[in-house]
C-alpha cells in the first residue's frame, strides 16, 4: 500500500523523504521489521521504540514514524514522519492497512471491572446457537469461529486487533465480540473502531497503580471512552457509577437491571444446579417483550 494511503485520516508531518512509496508491512517491534516496512515508534512503560530506529533501518524499514525528534541521523532515502501520538497513529494506520475490517462486522465491545469474559462467551454462544460464525478477542485469547488464537493482552495492540478482525472477515464471521479493557482504551488500541454495541458491566477500584491507572478517576474516564465510539450503549444501572461512565456519551443508551427502572429488567431469578451445569435462569422483561434466559457457567 502507498504510504500516503496508509496515513489517510491521520494527523502527521513528513519531515524527510518521499510519501509516494510502497509499504509491504507495519511493525512497532524492531525485531519484527522486514524489508519495505513502516516502523512505528511506540513509547511503552518500560521500553521506548525510538531507541531502536537504527535496528529497524538495518532490517529494511523504508519509513519511520516518530512521536518526537530523537536526534538520530537517518539515511536520506528513509521517509521520516512525525505524529502527535504514534499509538493512535498505529491504530489508524493498521485499520487502513487491513482494509477497515470492522466495517464488515457487527462489533460488540464489553467493558467493566468484572464479568467481561463471561459475557463475551455468553454472547458468542447465543449467536452461534442462531447459526452465526463469531470472532472473539479477550482475556482467554482470541477465537475465529472455533479456531483458537493466542494473544498477550485482554485487548491486544491495535495492529493485532485489526489483523484478527481481517482474519474474521476473511473466514466468514459476521460478528466480533471484544473485551475492551481500560488499558486498551487508554492506549488507543481500539481507536478508529466504531462498535455497534458497547456494554458496561460494573466498576470497582481495580488496576490502580503507577503502571496502569494512577487514580480511580482516570480508570473511570478510560472506561467512559467506549460510549463515545459505539452506536448503542447497554448499561448496568445497578452499578453506582453508571451515570459517570455514560457522561458525555454519543450513543443511544439502553439500560438493564434487577429493578423496574431499566429498559430491560431481570425478574424471577433462580439458581440452576444440575449435573455438569451451574448457573441461573431468569425472566428477561423488556418494554417490548418477555423471554426466558438461561445462563450456564
Amino acid at each position: 500500500m502507498k504510504l500516503t494511503d496508509l496515513c489517510s485520516g491521520v494527523a502527521y508531518q513528513c519531515i524527510q523523504g518521499d510519501m509516494d512509496r510502497e509499504i509491504e508491512d507495519i511493525a512497532y517491534d524492531s525485531r519484527k521489521v522486514k524489508k519495505h516496512s513502516l516502523f512505528i515508534c511506540i513509547k511503552g512503560t518500560l521500553c521506548d521504540a525510538h531507541n531502536y530506529i537504527s535496528d529497524a533501518v538495518k532490517k529494511g524499514a523504508d519509513a519511520i514514524v516518530l512521536e518526537h525528534i530523537c536526534g538520530q541521523a537517518l539515511p536520506p532515502d528513509i521517509t521520516v514522519i512525525l505524529m502527535p501520538s504514534t499509538r493512535r497513529g498505529l491504530a489508524l494506520i493498521s485499520q487502513n492497512f487491513f482494509g477497515h475490517p470492522s466495517e464488515k462486522l457487527t462489533m460488540i465491545g464489553i467493558t467493566g471491572t468484572k464479568g467481561k469474559t463471561t459475557i463475551s462467551y455468553m454472547i458468542k454462544g447465543i449467536l452461534e446457537e442462531e447459526g452465526e460464525k463469531v470472532g472473539l478477542i479477550g482475556t482467554l485469547g482470541a477465537m475465529i469461529g472455533s479456531l483458537e488464537v493466542p494473544i498477550r493482552n485482554t485487548t491486544p495492540e491495535s495492529y493485532e486487533i485489526q489483523r484478527l478482525l481481517r482474519s474474521m472477515v476473511d473466514s466468514g464471521c459476521r460478528y466480533a465480540v471484544m473485551e475492551v479493557s481500560s488499558q486498551g482504551l487508554k492506549q488507543y488500541r481500539v481507536d478508529g473502531l466504531c462498535f455497534d454495541y458497547g456494554i458496561f458491566t460494573n466498576l470497582s477500584p481495580d488496576h490502580i497503580s503507577p503502571l496502569e491507572h494512577e487514580t480511580f478517576q482516570e480508570y473511570m474516564q478510560c472506561k467512559r471512552k467506549l460510549f463515545r465510539q459505539c452506536k448503542t450503549g447497554i448499561v448496568n444501572i445497578d452499578d453506582s457509577h453508571w451515570k459517570e461512565i455514560t457522561e458525555g456519551h454519543s450513543c443511544r443508551i439502553m439500560t438493564y437491571s434487577l429493578s423496574e427502572q431499566a429498559d430491560l429488567e431481570a425478574v424471577a431469578l433462580n439458581y440452576l444446579k444440575e449435573e455438569g451445569k451451574l448457573g441461573v435462569y431468569l425472566l428477561q422483561w423488556g418494554r417490548w417483550q418477555a423471554s426466558w434466559l438461561i445462563c450456564v457457567f
